[in-house]
């Protein structure tokens, strides 16, 4: 059957996925459900397919979807059962939810609105209804997306701040003690940056953070691996999925990288650098305040260093 409707207009991306397609995740146990799903949108954005709660929470946590066309009756873990574990999750709770169902009974839109969906849509649907209605829902998140980012970045270094770390982190190390999974922190302060705002004055001092900070992120490969903006001169490195080895060497990245700006430093000797302290392990509880001991054993053997502990 070949369907004929207007464009889907493109997901509005955010500044950290400029032209994206939008990615979309169709879960039903009946494949002729999906295939019909994929026929309406596959033009327009990637499609991902599951036939199972299970299977589309994996999805979902692997791929982070824009937007989930759900069933409701399915074997196993059910649609409701599905969304309430992705509104639980604070790394997918922002995904939206469509119910597409046979069911039509005012209680069952009522129940799915309750359970977090966004919208409700009954079958049989018509292609061009429910192409209206996604478009909806991705505008939405896009713009929420976009309004979050702002949120959540420095205004001075671009990167982001202390509270998307903060968020970030909570979410990884729940992740990680949920998968028995190692995770890393690098904090990063710049040696004696009160001295170079005394000798030079906070313009210059911005503008080094600047350059700090762009060339601090260049080192981070993954696009998991997080940079943010501590404090002041602080800077916090999350490194999910990475073992204390790993970390120490992404930190003697940032310290040689840092190094190699040669960016003079009237209030010391040489060039400006970094001490980083490292932690890595499962015991996430404890990352941070290692991360900040470690910082404080590299600052006391001279500065300009990486010292690690282990977790």
């Amino acid at each position: 059957m070949q369907l004929s409707l207007p464009q889907l207009s493109p997901l509005p991306a955010g500044p950290t996925t400029p032209g994206r397609r939008p990615r979309l995740l169709i879960v039903d146990d009946q494949p002729v459900n999906i295939q019909t799903l994929h026929r309406v949108f596959a033009a327009d954005c990637q499609v991902l397919m599951a036939t199972g709660g299970a299977q589309a929470l994996k999805l979902c946590r692997e791929r982070q979807p824009d937007l989930v066309l759900l069933d409701v009756q399915m074997p196993g873990m059910d649609g409701h059962q599905l969304c309430a574990e992705l509104k639980a999750d604070p790394l997918l709770r922002t995904i939206p939810v469509v119910f597409v169902t046979a069911q039509d009974h005012p209680d069952d839109e009522t129940r799915g609105l309750d359970a977090g969906a966004a919208d409700f849509i009954t079958k049989p649907f018509n292609p061009a209804v429910v192409r209206a209605r996604v478009r909806t829902q991705l505008t939405l998140k896009a713009q929420a997306d976009l309004l979050r980012e702002l949120a959540f970045i420095d205004g001075l270094t671009g990167m982001h701040n202390r509270r998307h770390f903060d968020e970030r982190f909570a979410a990884e190390a729940g992740r990680a003690q949920r998968a028995r999974a190692t995770l890393a922190v690098a904090l990063v302060d710049v040696d004696h940056f009160k001295r170079y705002n005394d000798a030079l004055g906070h313009l210059a001092g911005d503008d080094c953070l600047r350059r700090i900070a762009t060339a601090l992120r260049a080192c981070l490969r993954r696009p998991t691996d997080l940079l943010a903006r501590y404090g002041g001169e602080e800077f916090v490195c999350l490194l999910p999925d990475t073992d204390l080895p790993g970390a120490i060497g992404v930190a003697q990245l940032l310290e040689a990288t840092v190094r190699g700006l040669a960016l003079p430093h009237p209030g010391q000797a040489g060039c400006v650098t970094v001490s980083v302290g490292v932690a890595a392990g499962t015991k996430t509880a404890d990352l941070l305040d290692n991360a900040d001991k470690a910082l404080y054993l590299a600052k006391a053997a001279g500065r300009g260093r990486v010292s690690w502990l282990g977790g």
